[in-house]
């Protein structure tokens, strides 16, 4: 599986619960703390071109693939298609 990049925040629940799942299904990641790196929802709406409302915002490779509820059915849905 392509990179995944997690936009959120370390207070942030789902944020955790993203960066946990990729460990455990061992997939290679990065946690970007947007409050570290100055970045707003507005900026990602620029990138994901629909209003963003909740972290984490999560993109496998260069696909943007929601929240951590998307995330977490992406992933299902990719096990289930590799079998």
């Amino acid at each position: 599986m392509e990179h995944v990049s997690i936009f959120g925040r370390p207070s942030c629940g789902f944020c955790v619960r993203a960066q946990r799942l990729c460990e455990l299904k061992e997939l290679p990641f990065r946690f970007i703390d947007m409050m570290a790196e100055g970045i707003t929802k507005a900026d990602l709406e620029k990138t994901i071109g629909k209003p963003v409302l909740t972290v984490p915002q999560i993109f496998v490779g260069d696909q943007h693939v929601g929240g951590y509820t998307e995330f977490a059915a992406f992933l299902r849905q990719a096990a289930a298609t590799a079998d």
